[in-house]
Order: C-alpha cells, then structure tokens, then sequence
C-alpha cells in the first residue's frame, strides 16, 4: 500500500474512509489526458475476454474498471449528469 495511506494509524479510520482517502490521494486534482481502451497485447497480458476503457492522468498513473476486486476481468463504467446516466461498456473480444 502507499505511504499516503500508511500514515493512517489502524484503528483510527473505518475501511470507508481509509479506501476513500486513497482514492481521493490518487484522484483528487488529476487531469484526464487520454481515453482508451486497452490495446490487443494489453487485454492478452491482462488474460481479460472483455476491453474495458482506461482514463490516464498526467502524471502517468491510470484507472480502468474490472469485474472484481481479483481483477478477473474488465468492467463497465456508469457515468452521468443531473437526470442523464450513461455507461462505458466493455468490449467483448473473445480471445
């Protein structure tokens, strides 16, 4: 685990706000400057039937959905605005 969140003492946070400060560390005023799916050779190093897409950060770092905390497979995202809800769905490529 991070430092960032090492600092935290057990004990002192519920796991809430422990995986919400690690998300808000490598979150928080990051600016989105790629959109993609993964390539071919990332989803056959991945072992994933199903391409999810990746939203990469100007420091390099990354975020892309999977199906479970094993990482398993890829997973959709949800989005939306006000009444307007949306998905980023997977691709299904079938290895």
């Amino acid at each position: 685990m991070d430092a960032e969140v090492k600092k935290y003492e057990p004990g002192k946070l519920t796991v809430r706000e422990k995986w919400t400060r690690f998300a808000e560390i490598k979150l928080l005023n990051r600016k989105v400057v790629e959109v993609r799916y993964l390539t071919p050779e990332e989803q056959e190093e991945m072992g994933w039937l199903s391409n999810p897409l990746v939203i990469i950060f100007d420091d390099g770092s990354y975020v892309m959905s999977m199906s479970d905390d094993e990482g398993n497979n890829g997973g959709s995202l949800a989005g939306g605005k006000g009444e307007k809800d949306y998905t980023f769905p997977v691709l299904w490529t079938g290895m």
